[in-house]
């Protein structure tokens, strides 16, 4: 794809309170097959916020890019509330009931997406559960907001649940669903949203009035204040980008995978360094191997282990972004063999289901305090496996499209992706409220 590159304008003279905008017909590059102009204006007389302001403007308002579209309304019954951190969408009879739902689901999107990503699933959660969710589609990681790492995508995603938790004080639970990066970002939230408080609240109650000492008392883990629930990824990279085959847009060569993990923050920003775990801010291991574990403030593990559940969807073939290992957080010799593969009528592109067990956990951790290594992607599994998942294998290998099984398995566009239904209906269906 060839795209022209115009001179940039001239800085000129402005009398004072006067704001000059560059004419975009004249000064920008057109590159509507990626929604953003490879080269920014440079406004020194705007302010940075102003400028977020105007780029977040610019990226809404394209359709038929592959960043977001106009979307059809929503269906009959259901309502679609907007705001600056994302839309709401809910039954509109439960919301004016007495008994308002009190189970909040944050979609998070992945690489380059947007909130539009996950309409089809949040419109059949509020027609099966009209009376139990609430569903947060998160908008405030998109498009070229991919790029800025997870470190800065999670804080983001993290100050808006606490947003949304605050204009929503009738609900009690939370859960996650994202897709792709969507999901190492929630990780990353969740740590940080993560909270230990004693069932009794911060009062007096069990305090020991003569030393001024808490008394031992149960806790319960909080995420953002509210019962974590369900924690569901769908084709997430939870080992990263750089191991081999991990990445099969490569077709497991050994020298563009290593050419891959050089160049990757040269596309998509620090994002890539992180997918590729190339960073090293101030001397730290990288980040995606940080957070495999509890720092000092930051919990990921602790918050992992608070939700019910912690469900892996993963593609099983024909997934050209992310590859079954990394998404189903396991080594190569666990993958199961084609022969336990089995057709569900009722999920056909559901393939095997995998329940872990407490002892497997058991000896996954015993296995962690008593072995080192320094294989990274080894590092990553036993610390993820501390806690139990649930890993559910999908496969589009008789679908049409099968070829875009990445957006197919999460029904990113329905008249793209609809062979995926079954998939999102089958985690509607095992949801825990």
């Amino acid at each position: 794809m060839i795209a022209a590159i115009s001179p940039a304008p001239q800085t000129a003279t402005l009398a004072s309170g006067r704001i000059r905008i560059p004419n975009p017909n004249r000064h920008s590059i057109r590159f509507c097959k990626l929604g953003f102009p490879l080269w920014k204006p440079k406004l020194n007389w705007l302010s940075y916020g102003r400028m977020q302001q105007m780029q977040m403007a610019w990226v809404r308002g394209l359709s038929g890019g592959c960043f977001k579209s106009t979307e059809p309304p929503p269906k009959q019954g259901i309502k679609v509330e907007e705001d600056s951190g994302g839309q709401d969408i809910f039954d509109a009879d439960a919301m004016e009931s007495k008994v308002s739902p009190e189970h909040l689901v944050i979609m998070v999107n992945g690489l380059i997406g947007s909130a539009a990503d996950w309409r089809f699933a949040a419109e059949q959660f509020v027609k099966k559960m009209p009376d139990k969710v609430i569903v947060h589609r998160s908008e405030c990681n998109y498009s070229k907001l991919t790029f800025d790492g997870v470190d800065m995508m999670g804080e983001r995603l993290a100050q808006e649940v606490l947003d949304v938790v605050k204009r929503r004080p009738e609900v009690q639970k939370i859960s996650f669903v994202a897709h792709s990066l969507g999901g190492l970002v929630a990780r990353y939230a969740i740590g940080r949203l993560y909270e230990r408080s004693s069932k009794l609240g911060q009062s007096d109650y069990g305090m020991n009035s003569l030393t001024g000492e808490h008394l031992d008392q149960p806790c319960e883990d909080r995420i953002a204040g509210l019962q974590p629930m369900n924690f569901i990824t769908f084709a997430t990279p939870h080992l990263g980008s750089r191991g081999h085959k991990q990445l099969p847009l490569l077709c497991g060569l050994p020298f563009l995978e290593k050419r891959a993990s050089q160049t990757a923050h040269l596309v998509v920003g620090k994002s890539g360094k992180h997918l590729f775990l190339t960073d090293s801010d101030e001397g730290k291991p990288p980040l995606l191997l940080r957070m495999v574990d509890d720092g000092d403030d930051l919990k990921f593990i602790s918050a992992l282990r608070a939700f019910k559940r912690r469900v892996a969807y993963a593609n099983a073939n024909y997934d050209h972004m992310v590859g079954w290992r990394t998404s189903s957080i396991r080594r190569q010799d666990e993958l199961p063999k084609s022969n336990l593969l089995v057709v569900d009528e009722k999920y056909p592109h559901v393939v095997y289901v995998e329940r872990e067990n407490k002892n497997k956990i058991q000896n996954s951790a015993s296995s962690i305090a008593g072995a080192q290594t320094s294989d990274v992607e080894e590092v990553m599994i036993r610390g993820l496996t501390q806690v139990p998942w649930e890993r559910v294998d999908v496969s589009f290998q008789k679908s049409k499209q099968r070829y875009v099984a990445h957006n197919t398995i999460q029904v990113k566009s329905y008249w793209l992706n609809s062979d995926g239904t079954d998939v999102v209906f089958h985690m509607i269906d095992n949801f825990l409220l």
